[in-house]
């Protein structure tokens, strides 16, 4: 059986050409038409703010845990690329309906934050839920936001191989299993499907992965490199001619 396409996700967006998790990132990667963005958001003082590392030092400067931060100083700080961290609610305005939105909570006591903003800007813009993907590490935050958006799908996140493969995104009603590319599993891809559920895998930046992901039945991919993932698709529809 020939390779089916895989859905692209720009993690955090295009790294290659901005600080990742930028507005500048992002429009990169939509610049590309990708089919999907992927951010990681935090509550800071009760703002979301879209980035990834609890700790200062690997982007910006300093050692601080951000939650120990005002949001406004957080913000102040310049990534390498001279952009700041954007706000939850600016990605969403710079994405529009021009791409699917994976928003993955990394910090604690974001659910209610991240379903009270998605809730707000549809009611304000017309734009679909099926636009936005929620996911998480944190199962009981993906829990949370099924009480209180469940008209948002729900990505179940691992980086391992669970004891009950996928049977702990039952109770979340989960729309996608998102899998460790290190612990990639055929088990685990074929539980997910009997499941109904969307296989992604993250994070993927190797043609010859793209080809064995999308040979074992694999759905899409979170890539720091689009571009690979773009061109994969654009052979094997040529190659399907």
């Amino acid at each position: 059986m020939s390779p089916s396409t895989l859905f692209c996700f720009a993690h955090r967006g295009y790294q290659r050409q901005a600080s990742e998790n930028t507005l500048q990132a992002i429009s990169q990667a939509l610049a590309l038409d990708v089919d999907g963005i992927e951010i990681d958001v935090w509550n800071i003082g009760e703002q979301l703010l879209v980035t990834h590392d609890r700790r200062l030092g690997r982007l910006l400067s300093g050692n601080e845990l951000i939650t120990d931060l005002h949001p406004d100083a957080l913000r102040q700080r310049l990534l390498p690329c001279g952009n700041k961290i954007p706000t939850l609610r600016e990605v969403l305005e710079l994405i529009g309906s021009n791409a699917q939105l994976n928003i993955e909570i990394k910090g604690p006591n974001s659910a209610a934050l991240v379903a009270k903003e998605i809730q707000t800007f549809v009611s304000d813009k017309g734009v679909s839920f099926d636009q936005y993907i929620v996911s998480s590490f944190d199962h009981r935050q993906l829990h949370e936001c099924l009480q209180l958006i469940p008209n948002v799908r729900r990505g179940v996140l691992f980086s391992g191989i669970p004891l009950d493969l996928a049977a702990s995104t039952v109770p979340l009603k989960a729309y996608s299993l998102h899998t460790s590319l290190d612990f990639i599993s055929a088990d685990l891809i074929a539980d997910a499907k009997q499941r109904g559920l969307k296989n992604y895998v993250f994070t993927v930046n190797s043609p010859d992965d793209l080809i064995l992901l999308a040979s074992q039945g694999v759905d899409g991919v979170f890539t720091d490199q689009p571009k690979i993932v773009l061109d994969f698709n654009m052979q094997v529809i040529t190659s399907g001619k």
